[in-house]
């Protein structure tokens, strides 16, 4: 069937994917633009696999500071300095600064995550759900359903605080994850997002409640 160029533009707003690549996706799919995204989606991952093995000791460091009130660095590694300089190394580093400023995440990924966070983390979650039941019942069924709840309270709670699992704030219809592997396979090597620091003007300190960072999010999404 014949592939419009509209639907070619809204799957690559989609995904960030190549015109090229939503097209043949497209045609695959015979049009349907989700299963089109899966099969961009399942390519890229394939491809970024591919590359993930091998070392990525170059890179830049990409940064954003909002309003002096906050700023992010972010370490981007590539495999070769000549891809570090191109445009689309750099744009990468500097959104990833900026989806960082907006939505402060803890961890890159899961694997990344902190131990000790993670076990505070799932026995507040625990407690909750302990509460939430009913007080007739025994307290080692409590605990037992208790534990049952939390697997996806855990998996929910991953999702919102790992960089990689998060909706990228200027198109949340991809993940950070998705916009890492698009970039990665528009400059041919492997691309990781190494380690990130964020700071915030008057952190840990009691005072006025400001939401800095809904204010960055919401000038990114003008």
């Amino acid at each position: 069937m014949a592939i419009s160029a509209k639907l070619v533009k809204e799957l690559r707003e989609r995904t960030a994917a190549g015109m090229m690549d939503c097209k043949k996706a497209l045609e695959e799919a015979n049009g349907d633009i989700d299963q089109a995204q899966k099969i961009l989606k399942e390519k890229g991952q394939a491809t970024l696999d591919k590359k993930s093995g091998r070392v990525a000791a170059e890179g830049v460091i990409g940064s954003y500071i909002h309003n002096d009130k906050i700023g992010v660095m972010v370490e981007i590694n590539t495999e070769t300095d000549f891809s570090a300089n191109t445009d689309t190394v750099k744009n990468f580093a500097k959104d990833i600064a900026m989806h960082i400023a907006a939505v402060n995440p803890l961890f890159i990924s899961e694997e990344d995550a902190d131990e000790t966070v993670v076990a505070e983390q799932k026995e507040i979650l625990v407690n909750q759900a302990i509460n939430e039941a009913n007080d007739n019942m025994p307290e080692d069924k409590k605990k037992m359903i208790a534990e049952k709840k939390v697997e996806g309270r855990m998996k929910k709670w991953f999702s919102e605080v790992c960089l990689l699992d998060q909706p990228f704030v200027k198109n949340p219809d991809i993940s950070i994850e998705e916009y890492l592997r698009n970039t990665a396979n528009d400059v041919g090597e492997n691309i990781q997002i190494r380690r990130f620091a964020r700071f915030e003007v008057g952190e840990g300190i009691e005072k006025k409640e400001e939401d800095f960072a809904a204010e960055v999010q919401s000038q990114m999404n003008m």
